[in-house]
């Protein structure tokens, strides 16, 4: 059984198709067939049906699939932590970020490393921070900067690296913005509860927060509108449709800045990596960099 003979498997089942695979593996479709075939013929197994054009896992091929990847990936740490005195970085990094971060905590830091190691080639996946956890936790990509979770997970590595405060803001018509003359006063949270509001959706880290801050009160969000654009929940604070906690980088003239008691959030931005898994020299050097704001805050 050869590794790329695992690779194709793995390659005709993510895609359903031998001519994508071949495409992406950068051989001929003949070939792909070929490694199937050699696949096939070693464990005495079917591994796909060929119905008309439709390609389709077998028991087997559904069986083999997970441990097909396990055995790659541990081929790959191998290789990475053999050619790790390589003097110069280079290959590939797969890391992914959030919209908001990739936006206004990385420009300078993706640009530094560009300049320190350009012959890494870096694929980034814009995304939100749940999804790029789960991209980590299933080994999909390396490393992840986002917003951290509260929760611990005995397989993910966390460092914290900045610190975002959420600011609590309204429209300057908003009926809360007449009410509180002084920053001062605060607003009971009750009152505020009552109020729409525009958060983001229920499965992300920072709705959480905010639910578990009402929820010990009592109470939960009287939410108007849900999206994890923050850009977009900023635009819609601003015309009126209600309270929302922005991070403090996104605060604007258009915004009227509130206090409420009991409402102090403050989300930690981060990397991640799975503790089990060898990082390449990319992806420490990346790391390297990103520790460096610590210091710098």
């Amino acid at each position: 059984m050869e590794i790329s003979e695992l690779l194709t498997f793995i390659k005709v089942a993510e895609t359903a198709s031998f001519s994508e695979a071949a495409e992406q593996l950068f051989v001929t479709q003949p070939a792909v067939s070929k490694r199937i075939a050699a696949l096939e013929a070693n464990l005495e197994l079917k591994l796909f049906d060929r119905i008309g054009r439709q390609i389709q896992l077998t028991e087997a091929g559904q069986q083999l699939l997970p441990k097909a990847k396990k055995i790659t990936a541990e081929i790959k740490d191998i290789k990475r932590s053999l050619t790790s005195q390589d003097e110069i970085i280079s290959g590939e990094l797969k890391m992914a970020t959030s919209h908001h971060i990739g936006l206004h905590r990385l420009p300078n830091t993706l640009k530094q490393y560009q300049k320190d190691y350009p012959n890494v080639l870096i694929e980034i996946d814009f995304t939100q921070s749940e999804d790029a956890y789960q991209q980590v936790l299933k080994g999909d990509i390396e490393i992840a900067i986002i917003t951290l979770s509260n929760e611990e997970n005995p397989m993910i590595e966390s460092i914290p690296i900045w610190s975002d405060p959420l600011v609590l803001v309204v429209g300057h018509e908003h009926v809360l913005a007449f009410n509180q003359h002084d920053f001062d006063m605060q607003i009971d949270i009750k009152d505020l509860a009552s109020q729409p509001c525009v958060l983001p959706d229920q499965n992300t880290f920072t709705r959480q927060m905010v639910n578990k801050v009402l929820g010990n009160h009592g109470l939960k969000p009287n939410v108007r509108m849900s999206t994890n654009n923050f850009d977009t929940l900023t635009m819609l604070v601003s015309i009126g449709w209600g309270w929302s906690l922005l991070p403090s980088t996104l605060v604007n003239k258009n915004h009227k800045v509130l206090a409420a008691k009991d409402l102090i959030l403050e989300r930690r931005l981060g990397i991640i990596y799975h503790k089990q898994r060898t990082l390449s020299r990319s992806a420490a050097a990346m790391m390297a960099l990103l520790k460096k704001e610590i210091q710098a805050t």
